[in-house]
């Protein structure tokens, strides 16, 4: 049976098919977006979870990993300003499409620079080695062509959906991002721990033959393994936007017109508009003060998170794999929780701008105090002979290599720059089995052992280092649990802080405010932190690794305690520092809104005295035109007795 329908209704069932078509749209944009935010996340953290491996596959010192790691900020910079203005005018999922290609291209490139040097194990000619101590170059380009891929997906993607959600909808669905996001770092760190537990050249080796173990100073993860997988996610996040609609209708509109792009003006005149609202911007004090206190703490923040897994490693003698991965299973998840409740805490009790900026001062300052307690929780340095300890046994930290000779092992030839370290029976590390005196070795691979020590402290060594004090594993769970609790204290403030910096300006310029702190924060703190940070480490360093033509590699082993004292001290400076800039926000927080507040009761006060006067005037002309005497003015008695009357 065929059903006759009416034009009317053949219209509306139209109207409703393209409704469903666009809400399907929106549903795939949505969720497309999402799983492109999970994995530029996950690909950034997994670059942060690598930067030791890094590190020790091209022989490089902390100062050059902390410059590779600034080149994402460098790369997304370069391109961020000229894709927030003309992005807007044209088709935003392609550019999105083409932002996660391009981030999947960076991440392969960062990937097959392992393939380019060829294997680790196998040896090679000088000039081999000299050319290829140059690689990575390669994956400097390949963290800055990520960073340029990075930059339309998040700007573009929070416009495309802001133009056709509802106002009530929008905040649902930047949450549901936002909260998506965080599980890219978790996985991130989690997949950084896998592949770290694996040799990097994982298939092309027999695994017997290798001679050390993850906690080496020398052992390579298959770090090249992470970035493969990574590049994969990112081509599939960006296949769907390439069949998404330029614009898409605001929902509850009935008309079937698309929401236009946001117009933008000509150069000129963008030109003119933009340097008056930017004096009017910086010259907002508390929006000054607060981008000085973001600035500090994004620096503290960046230097922590690039190093933090290199901490607990020279610091607890834990191996990159297990340090990663309690990072992304006890961090990250806290950070996470935090974040939730903060949110939470302001939609409950409504906060106000200025209790939001003191939550977010007070959670911050808390987790400043517990990060202080860190300086308690410390392994001692390992003993290494000539390096920690002298060949007597006596306690002395010393950075010159003619230390590690002793009258024992003097006329045995043995290198200074040799980093092969055996443990004594007697708990004290030698550098090679020649500083040790070793005379021969029984044993493979792993369980290699040599004899007839020439020194009179041991008689026999294994290969690696002497682990640590037994009381170190306990200092190693303090330190977790202070770290752990930190983290969630701390991220508690951070919804609460980031609304103080969206209401303490004009609407106007609310736009400009957040485009202008990632701009400041980024250059300033993402790009200088992993370098200064990187370079006051390596001034640690007690034995450097020689590449084979010459020249500092990495560091094989650092002070401790000097370590902890530089990493640790630096970050709470920098976060100390902006506390005063935070109380100076507050205090101008406060005397602005509660004139703004006393502003608006006395012009309600005014207000309702206007009304009260213009109310008793209508009364009294209503009274006097229902009187029959000539008269204008009347008794007051009368005159509200009519009123009332007249009102009843």
């Amino acid at each position: 049976n065929f059903q006759i329908l009416s034009p009317t209704e053949h219209r509306g069932r139209r109207q409703t098919q393209s409704q469903e078509m666009e809400e399907s749209s929106q549903d795939i944009f949505i969720i497309a977006l999402s799983f492109a935010y999970f994995s530029k996340a996950l690909t950034g953290t997994y670059m942060k979870s690598s930067v030791t491996q890094i590190e020790r596959r091209f022989d490089l010192s902390s100062t050059h990993v902390g410059l590779i790691d600034g080149s994402f900020e460098m790369g997304n910079l370069l391109f961020l300003a000229v894709v927030s203005h003309f992005g807007a005018q044209l088709h935003r999922p392609r550019l999105i499409a083409a932002g996660c290609l391009l981030m999947a291209v960076g991440a392969l490139l960062t990937g097959l620079t392992h393939f380019f040097m060829g294997l680790r194990h196998k040896s090679k000619t000088c000039c081999e080695r000299e050319s290829s101590s140059h690689m990575w170059i390669y994956v400097f380009l390949g963290n800055a062509l990520r960073g340029i891929g990075e930059t339309p997906v998040t700007p573009l993607g929070i416009s495309y959906i802001d133009d056709f959600a509802k106002a009530e909808n929008s905040p649902f669905y930047i949450a549901c991002l936002q909260t998506i996001t965080l599980l890219g770092p978790m996985f991130g760190f989690l997949l950084g721990s896998y592949c770290a537990k694996l040799y990097v050249d994982v298939g092309y080796v027999d695994m017997e033959s290798v001679t050390i173990t993850p906690k080496d100073s020398r052992w390579v993860g298959a770090w090249w393994l992470g970035f493969l997988i990574s590049s994969s996610l990112l081509l599939v996040s960006s296949i769907p936007f390439w069949f998404l609609p330029r614009s898409l209708p605001k929902q509850g509109d009935e008309t079937d017109t698309p929401t236009p792009p946001s117009l933008t003006l000509d150069g000129a005149e963008s030109a003119q508009r933009f340097l008056p609202s930017l004096k009017r911007l910086l010259g907002t004090p508390t929006y000054f003060l607060f981008l000085c206190a973001a600035i500090l703490k994004f620096n503290s923040f960046i230097g922590l998170l690039t190093f933090k897994a290199k901490y607990m490693e020279q610091q607890f003698g834990q191996s990159a794999s297990r340090a990663n991965f309690l990072i992304g299973v006890l961090n990250l998840p806290a950070v996470a929780v935090g974040i939730f409740l903060g949110g939470l805490l302001m939609r409950r009790y409504k906060l106000s701008v200025v209790s939001g900026a003191q939550l977010s001062f007070a959670t911050s300052f808390m987790g400043y105090l517990l990060l202080l307690l860190q300086f308690g929780t410390k392994c001692d340095n390992r003993p290494v002979a000539g390096l920690t300890v002298s060949y007597n046994g006596t306690q002395s930290v010393s950075y010159n290599g003619e230390m590690l000779f002793s009258d024992c092992n003097r006329d045995c030839s043995c290198s200074p720059n040799e980093w092969d370290p055996v443990c004594s029976d007697s708990g004290i590390t030698y550098v090679s089995p020649c500083m040790a005196g070793c005379l021969d070795s029984s044993g493979r691979g792993k369980n290699t052992v040599g004899r007839q020590i020439l020194l009179k402290v041991s008689t026999s060594a294994r290969l690696g280092q002497c682990p640590h004090a037994k009381d170190c594993s306990r200092s190693f769970t303090s330190y977790m649990a202070v770290s752990v609790l930190s983290s969630f204290i701390n991220s508690l403030g951070a919804t609460p802080g980031y609304m103080v910096i969206i209401r303490c300006i004009t609407p106007d310029l609310k736009s400009l405010a957040l485009g202008i702190q990632t701009l400041v924060t980024r250059t300033l703190g993402g790009i200088p932190a992993p370098v200064y940070f990187g370079a006051l480490i390596d001034s640690t360093c007690l034995k450097w690794s020689i590449k084979k033509c010459g020249g500092k590699g990495a560091c094989r082993i650092y002070d401790s305690n000097m370590y902890r004292i530089i990493f640790l001290g630096l970050i709470t400076c920098l976060s100390g520092t902006s506390y005063f800039f935070m109380i100076a926000v507050i205090v101008l927080l406060k005397r602005q809104f509660w004139k703004a507040d006393r502003d608006i009761k006395l012009q309600q006060r005014k207000a309702s005295k206007e009304s009260g006067i213009m109310v008793q005037l209508e009364t009294q002309e209503k009274s006097g035109a229902g009187s029959t005497s000539p008269k204008l003015s009347s008794d007051k008695t009368d005159s509200t007795g009519v009123g009332k009357d007249l009102e009843g």
